[in-house]
């Protein structure tokens, strides 16, 4: 695509769409603390709420102003997404890709944090009694999007000048 921005604003905006309107379907089908079975020992849609961070980091902590604290970050932590986007050469494509997906998933939580004061997760994957932390789409695409990242930085592409030469 010429413009790296339309295809930010484009996939960012169907990946958005995708995680709210996720989130809407749980919360008005499935009751909050409760589960439904998908797949028998392995796979739930369970309605919760995260007050905290990722896997629920901070979620205890009990603070008036919590909320407004993790908004704040958020804000700082997107714009900052943006202006490292704006940096990476347009030949980086999955590091370009890797922020698209981190800055989807950043707004879509966001949007949760400003409209709750917390953060809508219902996906829930378990072996018999060991629970990965329930989670979203925004939460996927933050995931992905930092993996991404960090093959980029260990397996990436080498530039002109850093290749040997073979004689």
């Amino acid at each position: 695509m010429k413009n790296k921005y339309v295809l930010l604003f484009f996939v960012s905006g169907v990946l958005i769409v995708m995680d709210q309107y996720t989130k809407l379907m749980v919360s008005l089908h499935i009751p909050l603390n409760y589960s439904v079975k998908v797949v028998e020992d392995f796979f739930n849609l369970t309605h919760i709420r995260n007050s905290g961070v990722a896997f629920g980091l901070f979620a205890s902590q009990q603070s008036e102003y919590k909320a407004l604290m993790f908004i704040t970050i958020s804000t700082i932590a997107i714009i900052a997404i943006l202006i490292i986007f704006h940096q990476t050469p347009k030949e980086k494509k999955m590091v370009q890709t890797g922020l698209i997906l981190i800055f989807s998933g950043a707004i879509g939580n966001l949007i949760d944090r400003v409209l709750h004061g917390e953060v809508i997760d219902f996906v829930d994957f378990f072996i018999n009694r060991h629970h990965f932390p329930a989670f979203n789409i925004a939460d996927s695409c933050i995931t992905v999007g930092v993996a991404m990242m960090v093959i980029d930085l260990f397996v990436g592409e080498a530039g002109p000048d850093s290749s040997a030469k073979v004689r």
